[in-house]
C-alpha cells in the first residue's frame, strides 16, 4: 500500500541513534535509541495487561517524558491514544472516557485522587505499568499505515459537549512535514515544549521530533524566567507559545536579547493583540502567528519567518499541502474560514450528527470568521458564534478587544453581545483592570476615539477574572449568561 511507512520512531532510532530526542531541565537526555527501547518495553508491558490493536487507551498526565514514551508504546501496539485534559473535573473526564469507549486509563500519580472518582474498570499509573511483566510474544508494529487512527483529542466544548477529534498517523505526518516546509528546518534546531502535551499543539512537537530527528527541550511547567534562560543557554531555536506566555516572556526579557540562533516563537491559540506583536518586533523577536485547531492537527495557516515582522496581526498563508478560502463573504470581505488538506481530521469519534455538519464538499467548516488581504494573507476576525449584529452591522468582538487592550490599566477584556430592543444586539465589555482608578466613562471615551459609534461598548462591566475552560479559552457564553444578573 502506498500509505505505509516504516515506524517513525524505529526508523529515526536507526538513522539518529545517539542524537538526543528529549532533553530535560535536570540535565538528563534520552536519545532516539533509548526512546525506542523504552517505548517498546512499555508496549510489551501494556500488551501483557491485555491491550491489543484497535483498543482505545486514555492518558491523563502532566508534562512528563513517560507520557511521550507511553504514546509511542501504544503506537507500537496499534492502539488509539485518547489524550485527556488534566484540568478537567472528574465528571468531564468521565464523559470523555465513556464517549471514547476507553478500555484502559494510564495516569500520572499526581492525579490519583481524580482517578479514584472515575468509573472505569481498568486503570494503571505509570509506576504500575513499569512493574508489569513483559509480554515478548506480541509482535510490535514495524510499519505505520498513515490512514490508521492514532489519537483522539477532545475539543474544548465552550458551547456544548466536547467532541472527540480523530487524528490519523497521516494527519500528524502531514502536519509535521508542512510545518517544516513553512518554517524551515535546520540541523541545529531544538524545539522547547512547554504547552500541555495533551493538546495537539504540545503533542505535535514530539511527533515533529521523531519525524525530523530533532531534539526537544521538555519543560514541565511554564515559568518565564526559566524558559528565557533555556532559550539563551540551552540552544533552543524555536518554541510554541500562546498569547499569555508570549507576554510574560517579553516582560521577563526586559532589555536583554535572545541569541541570533533563536529563530522565533510559533504563536497559536487565537489572535494576539497588535500591541503585543509590536512589542515583540521592538525586541527583535520573530513571532510566527498561526491559525489552526484540534480538527487540523495543529497549525494549518502560519506566518513565515520572512513575513513575521512585516505582516503583524496576520496568521499568514496556508501551509504548502493545505488550502484556504473564505465562504459567504460580506461586503467587508469577511466570511467563514474553510480549509482543506491532509492534516485535516476525518471526523469526530462516535458523533454522526456533528460529522454531518463538519464538511462542505470536502472543505472543513471552521466556524471562524476572517478575511484575506490582497497578498493572500489570512486575518482571523472572530468566532462565527461570537459575531454581534447591531443595527444590521457586523461587530467583531476581537476588534473592540484589541482597541481596549491599548489602555495601560486594562489587563484583559472580553466583549459579548447583549440583546437590545432597538439595535438587535449591542456590544458589552467585561474588563479586568490593574487599577481601581479606571472608570467606565474613561474606557468608553477612549473607545469613542478609536471605534465607529456602533462598535463602542454600551456598558463596561468590571470583573476580577474572566471565566475560562480547561483549555484556557474564554467562555463567552458564561459572560452572556451573567448579563442577565448584571442588568
Amino acid at each position: 500500500m502506498n500509505d505505509i511507512i516504516p515506524h517513525w520512531l524505529t526508523q529515526q532510532a536507526f538513522i539518529s541513534s545517539h542524537v538526543p530526542a528529549i532533553e530535560m531541565e535536570n540535565g538528563i537526555n534520552i536519545t532516539f535509541s533509548e526512546l525506542q527501547q523504552r517505548s517498546q518495553q512499555t508496549a510489551y508491558q501494556i500488551a501483557a495487561y491485555g491491550i491489543q490493536e484497535g483498543a482505545h487507551v486514555a492518558i491523563l498526565s502532566k508534562n512528563d517524558p513517560r507520557m511521550i514514551i507511553t504514546i509511542h508504546a501504544l503506537s507500537y501496539l496499534g492502539a488509539t491514544v485518547v489524550l485527556l485534559n488534566t484540568r478537567l473535573t472528574p465528571a468531564e473526564l468521565q464523559y470523555q472516557i465513556d464517549d471514547a469507549n476507553v478500555s484502559l486509563l494510564i495516569y500520572h500519580d499526581v492525579f490519583i485522587d481524580k482517578v479514584k472518582q472515575l468509573q472505569i474498570e481498568n486503570s494503571l499509573s505509570f509506576d504500575e505499568v513499569k512493574r508489569l511483566n513483559i509480554e515478548t510474544g506480541v509482535a510490535l508494529k514495524e510499519e505505520i499505515r498513515l490512514s490508521d487512527p492514532f489519537t483522539i483529542i477532545y475539543t474544548s466544548g465552550t458551547t456544548g459537549f466536547p467532541k472527540g477529534v480523530i487524528h490519523t498517523y497521516g494527519n500528524h505526518w502531514w502536519s509535521a512535514i508542512s510545518s517544516a516546509l513553512n518554517l524551515g528546518l535546520s540541523k541545529a534546531d531544538k524545539w522547547l515544549a512547554v504547552l500541555p502535551f495533551f493538546h495537539v499543539g504540545g503533542l505535535s512537537i514530539f511527533l515533529k521530533s521523531v519525524i525530523y530527528g530533532m531534539p526537544v527541550y521538555l519543560v514541565e511547567k511554564f515559568n518565564a524566567a526559566m524558559v528565557n534562560e533555556a532559550i539563551r543557554e540551552k540552544q533552543v531555536t524555536i518554541i510554541s507559545v500562546v498569547t499569555v506566555m508570549l507576554q510574560r516572556l517579553l516582560d521577563d526579557l526586559g532589555v536583554k536579547r535572545y541569541p541570533d540562533t533563536f529563530r522565533g516563537m510559533l504563536l497559536g491559540g487565537g489572535p494576539a493583540p497588535e500591541v503585543l506583536l509590536e512589542q515583540a518586533k521592538e525586541k527583535q523577536v520573530p513571532v510566527f502567528q498561526s491559525y489552526g485547531m484540534t480538527e487540523t492537527s495543529s497549525q494549518i495557516v502560519t506566518l513565515s519567518a520572512k513575513d513575521a515582522l512585516r505582516k503583524i496581526g496576520s496568521s499568514g498563508k496556508p501551509l504548502l499541502s493545505a488550502q484556504l478560502k473564505i465562504h459567504n463573504k460580506t461586503t467587508d470581505g469577511v466570511g467563514e474560514i474553510y480549509v482543506k488538506g491532509p492534516m485535516v481530521t476525518t471526523g469526530y469519534y462516535n458523533n454522526d450528527t456533528a460529522n454531518a455538519n463538519l464538511f462542505d464538499k470536502g472543505w472543513l467548516k471552521t466556524g471562524d470568521l476572517g478575511h484575506i488581504d490582497s497578498e493572500g494573507f489570512l486575518y482571523v476576525v472572530d468566532r462565527r458564534n461570537d459575531l454581534i449584529i447591531s443595527g444590521g452591522e457586523n461587530v467583531y468582538p476581537t476588534e473592540i478587544e484589541h482597541v481596549l487592550e491599548q489602555i495601560p490599566d486594562i489587563r484583559e477584556v472580553a466583549v459579548v453581545g447583549r440583546k437590545d430592543d432597538t439595535w438587535g444586539e449591542v456590544p458589552v465589555a467585561y474588563v479586568v483592570c490593574e487599577s481601581e482608578a479606571l472608570t467606565e466613562k474613561c474606557i468608553i471615551d477612549y473607545a469613542h476615539k478609536h471605534l465607529a459609534p456602533y462598535k463602542v461598548p454600551k456598558q463596561i462591566l468590571f470583573i476580577n477574572q474572566l471565566p475560562r475552560n480547561a483549555s484556557n479559552k474564554i467562555m463567552r457564553h458564561q459572560l452572556k449568561a451573567m448579563l442577565h444578573t448584571k442588568r
